[in-house]
């Protein structure tokens, strides 16, 4: 028998990530590897976080928690997201606790999406949303967004591609891959489609911590009648370092809700238990490592700049997350073949623009969650490589 025909056709559909295969490349390299191709934060959890997780397990809270997760911590979600962004949130109803923002987003999709539902995705974007749209049955509708509008979407854009079968917008700001920011001016013409259209929107807010002044972040979310017509995707991975604690969470309408924890509870159950106590601590206290990290982050990020525009390549800058999305068609090479020939000759892993969709082609993303001296040796190794191509 042939394992591979009893296959979904669906599945057979689905490309491996490209992340993945630089990540998997590096590591399989004779000696030392820089890899700026993961966004991992290099930053241990900060321990009164870690304390929290101990001391529950000295507790003995080791089981299962509600399938919503634990309510204590569903109640700090709804005061984080009222304290920061304005938006109230009924513990009960309007939030779930997830593994990860990966699951929340996969879980929305499915409890949305039809068979033959429209989606409409931004690019270059997160690999996982056109993956999940596809898994579910639905048809991705891509809008190629470009550097020269800070890579952002636009009123025209999205007007020029909502259809009758359209159910869904995704959009993930600030922006994995290219670090791009949605203001509440750019937001605001999008938000007035929406309500015109009738479709829905996630919003994946994953990156909002990290976003640099004088930007400030604004959630779709926050405009008159959007809250009914949004689920705000966010999870603590990125800006408390929380990346293998594996918890995130889905703020929305209690319809929307009650429907993903349907799947929620057959597929995943619950959330670990041990991360939604250490989660609680890090709500509750833990702005002030944000805000060190996000300071670090930044100081990294004037590297990375600097040294793009010591080699001549053009980068925007990037406003929120921690990357760096420079164009790299000035030395004639594709995406990949820039990123493969980096790795092979400077032994430095990263990512190639194409990853994230089509318009990716012609950058590549650069994170710089790693070490101060690993970046700074990096940036160095890339200003000798352009060269060499020039």
């Amino acid at each position: 028998m042939n394992p591979e025909s009893k296959l979904s056709e669906i599945v057979k559909t689905i490309p491996p990530s490209a992340i993945r295969k630089f990540f998997d490349l590096a590591n399989e390299m004779k000696g030392e590897v820089i890899s700026l191709s993961i966004g991992e934060p290099d930053f241990v959890t900060p321990w009164p976080i870690c304390e929290a997780g101990i001391f529950s397990l000295e507790q003995g809270k080791t089981h299962y928690s509600p399938n919503t997760g634990y309510i204590e911590f569903r109640d700090e979600i709804a005061k984080y997201m009222k304290r920061k962004f304005s938006l109230t949130y009924s513990a009960k109803e309007e939030i779930l606790v997830t593994v990860g923002g990966s699951e929340a987003i996969d879980n929305v999709i499915r409890s949305l999406v039809n068979p033959g539902d429209e989606v409409i995705i931004p690019e270059p974007c997160f690999v996982s949303y056109k993956a999940c749209v596809l898994l579910a049955g639905g048809i991705p509708v891509v809008i190629n967004c470009n550097p020269e509008n800070g890579f952002k979407l636009t009123a025209d854009d999205l007007t020029k591609v909502i259809s009758p079968k359209t159910k869904l917008l995704i959009m993930g700001y600030p922006n994995n891959p290219t670090g791009a920011i949605m203001s509440k001016e750019d937001l605001e013409p999008i938000a007035n489609v929406i309500k015109e259209s009738g479709i829905m929107v996630v919003s994946d807010e994953l990156y909002a911590e990290l976003t640099y002044q004088p930007a400030e972040h604004y959630s779709i979310a926050q405009f008159d009648d959007m809250k009914d017509r949004t689920i705000v995707i966010n999870g603590l991975s990125k800006a408390f370092a929380m990346t293998g604690w594996r918890i995130g969470f889905a703020a929305g309408p209690s319809e929307i809700i009650a429907a993903m924890n349907r799947i929620h509870q057959y597929v995943i159950m619950s959330s670990p238990s041990i991360s939604q106590y250490a989660a609680i601590e890090a709500l509750r206290n833990g702005d002030v490592f944000v805000s060190e990290m996000r300071d670090e982050y930044n100081r990294r990020r004037r590297i990375v700049l600097n040294a793009l525009s010591r080699c001549g390549l053009d980068c925007f800058e990037p406003l929120g997350a921690f990357y760096a999305f420079p164009c790299i068609r000035s030395t004639n090479l594709t995406s990949s073949e820039f990123c493969e020939q980096f790795l092979m000759e400077e032994k430095v892993a990263i990512v190639p623009g194409s990853a994230f969709g089509e318009s990716g082609e012609g950058f590549v993303r650069i994170s710089y969650a790693a070490s101060i001296e690993n970046i700074t040796k990096a940036m160095e190794k890339l200003v000798a490589f352009v060269s060499r191509r020039k």
